[in-house]
């Protein structure tokens, strides 16, 4: 029976039988599930009466000071065994390391469980318990299933913990599937099994089998408390699932659980996150109408919902409600203003946020200093960065907060600095992440180390698989800025060979170099591949690659590029137009190409300068406009003239012309 059991270590599926789909092997171990020995041995204790008076911090004092492996978990479990005394959870968290160890050097946990013998520990039920506790709180998965076949050897018949700790590792170890039938097969469970179930399911968005446990523990008399709601309205809003949500509300009420901040919160920040601000409004009204106070998590959520929306000015106006209120600020609202007004734009409102972090006696952390610090490069003013430590602000450094200032000093033209700043968060004990590579890079490039920056990115190659798009960019364009253009295409080739992961960002960079290069034929093909690949050009790309095209003077791929432009909504640059200008000049004004620039025009990529300049070379050069373009002019000029009363006669000459 124990070598069927062993099958379980091996596989967690064969944990039941795969013909009965049963968990036979579990069972029949211990027909009797009220078996007196196992709950006798859990619940009933000599007491005897010690001198010794037992405290928390002398027993994990002893544990600390103790050479032996094998005497601390004897000790370790000779104090469970005292009547009213509990374990504080740092002396679980030191015996994590104290188990694994003994498992290293015994083999197993039944070596472990021999040699506790030998130092006078009987082993019982409750020895199993702890073992059990240790292993699950140390994430030491499969000691745990080492212990549940030894409790079953021994002749122990699995209670409810036991089950929630196995239902709990299975979801842990990815076998949600055996956890869910495990579930359904158990004798004996409690609230906390299916409390345990719902909280793994609802960390994986299952809500198919969310809505199942709910109707099993349901059917087992298990009524969910306000917590377990909470966490499966967050599952349901998470997903927009909102009529699932009420639902579960409706539920709620009629087991008469009242409806808490924490979940209009929920469902507050569901609306929020998929962009339906007037619904989470109207939730906020209703929420104060029942005469429940929003807190500053709530007004958060609707804060951020706003920025995120573009409705700065109500987003500021509910800031302002919820001081009226008495509702005071915390620093995650902070955070949020920051980084949300910062990417609206509104960087001198970002950095004011920052500076009224101090009146309110509010410190910031690393994000709130990062986010601070891409608000300041994104707006250019790198002279504010001495400002920021002016008030004696004081920065506990971690991975983030260095990964920040490593752009910093490369955007603020300080790429040495940067390189040192690399050294020095090696020396701290960091470890590198692929930004850190993608500053270091940076800066190594800016700081004319081109050799040594390749050589960065040959061993970040070696040593890490997987590496991100962004970190071949960086190098690529590394490159191109040090004039390495040939240099630059041979790594990008390298990266298609050793079939690395690249981005359109990437294709753009090349096709760059190898216009910057000379190699224009090579750069019309990369661009054709890249879109075969399906790599969408961005705006960047569609603009060199038309002037290429403009420069060599290959009139349909001028109008295909055009086109293309026009269907993907790419807003022609100006530099762009002043080559394409050039080009129709030397090409006499090719027609198709004419008329797709004013339907590119009325498209609203092109500005109406633009079109003025071009209609009026254009139409001395006798070129012929399609009827179609023809009624767009009129009516676009017409409204220009309209919206304009200060227009020039220039586009009243042009509109006669046209009509």
């Amino acid at each position: 029976m124990v070598r069927k059991w062993r099958l379980f270590l091996t596989d967690p599926f064969h944990f039941f039988n795969p013909k009965t789909c049963s968990f036979t092997t579990l069972f029949s171990l211990s027909k009797h599930l009220q078996n007196p020995r196992f709950y006798r041995e859990i619940h009933t204790f000599q007491e005897k009466k010690s001198r010794l008076v037992l405290t928390p911090q002398l027993v994990e004092s002893t544990l600390l000071n103790c050479n032996s492996d094998l005497i601390a978990l004897g000790f370790f479990l000779w104090c469970a065994k005292q009547p009213n005394f509990f374990h504080h959870r740092r002396a679980f968290d030191h015996m994590v390391s104290v188990v694994g160890r003994l498992t290293q050097k015994s083999g197993t946990i039944r070596g472990v469980i021999d040699r506790l013998g030998s130092v006078g520990c009987v082993v019982k039920a409750q020895t199993f318990l702890i073992l059990l506790r240790i292993c699950w709180r140390g994430k030491l998965y499969r000691l745990v299933f080492d212990v549940c076949q030894e409790l079953i050897a021994f002749g122990y018949v699995p209670n409810p913990f036991v089950y929630n700790v196995i239902i709990d590792v299975l979801f842990k170890i990815g076998r949600g599937e055996v956890a869910l039938r495990l579930l359904k097969e158990i004798p004996v469970s409690n609230f906390l099994t299916f409390n345990i179930a719902l909280s793994n399911l609802c960390k994986l968005n299952d809500l198919v089998g969310v809505v199942d446990v709910l109707r099993m523990m349901l059917g087992k008399g298990y009524f969910p408390n306000d917590e377990t709601f909470s966490m499966v309205l967050n599952c349901f809003c998470k997903v927009g699932r909102f009529a699932e949500a009420f639902q579960a509300l409706g539920l709620m009420s009629i087991l008469g659980i009242p409806v808490s901040v924490t979940v209009w919160g929920i469902l507050i920040d569901g609306y929020c996150r998929k962009g339906q601000i007037s619904k989470a409004s109207d939730l906020l009204e209703n929420m104060v109408e029942t005469g429940c106070s929003p807190n500053v998590v709530i007004y958060t959520s609707l804060i951020k919902g706003f920025m995120e929306s573009g409705m700065v000015n109500h987003a500021l106006a509910m800031l302002g409600i919820m001081e009226a209120k008495g509702c005071a600020y915390d620093l995650v609202l902070y955070n949020v203003l920051i980084d949300c007004l910062f990417k609206v734009g509104r960087f001198d409102d970002a950095l004011g946020m920052f500076f009224d972090l101090e009146k309110r006696n509010i410190v910031p952390d690393s994000y709130t200093f990062s986010s601070i610090l891409t608000a300041i490069c994104s707006s250019r003013r790198l002279s504010l960065f001495p400002k920021l430590f002016s008030n004696g602000l004081v920065l506990h450094p971690d991975l983030f907060v260095y990964n920040s200032l490593l752009s910093y000093f490369c955007k603020a033209g300080f790429p040495s600095f940067a390189v040192k700043l690399y050294n020095d968060m090696l020396d701290d004990g960091f470890i590198a992440d692929q930004y850190s590579f993608v500053g270091l890079l940076n800066a190594l490039c800016s700081s004319g180390r081109v050799d040594e920056a390749v050589d960065v990115y040959g061993r970040i190659l070696v040593s890490y698989s997987n590496v991100d798009a962004h970190i071949h960019t960086v190098i690529i364009g590394g490159l191109i800025k040090a004039g390495k253009f040939h240099r630059a295409v041979r790594l990008f080739k390298k990266a298609i060979v050793e079939r690395y992961t690249l981005d359109a960002v990437s294709y753009t960079l090349t096709i760059y170099g190898l216009l910057r290069g000379g190699r224009i034929t090579e750069a019309c093909t990369l661009y054709s591949q890249m879109k075969e690949l399906g790599f969408a050009p961005n705006a960047y790309t569609y603009n060199i690659i038309l002037s290429c095209f403009c420069k060599e003077r290959d009139t349909e791929m001028v109008r295909q590029t055009i086109q293309e432009m026009i269907d993907a909504d790419v807003e022609l640059r100006s530099d762009t137009f002043r080559r394409i200008t050039d080009f129709l000049f030397k090409s006499n004004f090719p027609h198709p190409v004419f008329n797709l620039l004013i339907e590119m025009w009325g498209a609203g990529l092109m500005r109406d300068k633009a079109i003025y300049v071009l209609l009026s070379n254009g139409l001395a050069y006798g070129v012929k406009i399609n009827d179609m373009n023809c009624r767009l002019l009129k009516a676009k000029l017409e409204d220009v003239l309209l919206s304009d009363t200060s227009g020039s006669d220039d586009f009243s000459d042009m509109a006669a012309s046209v009509g």
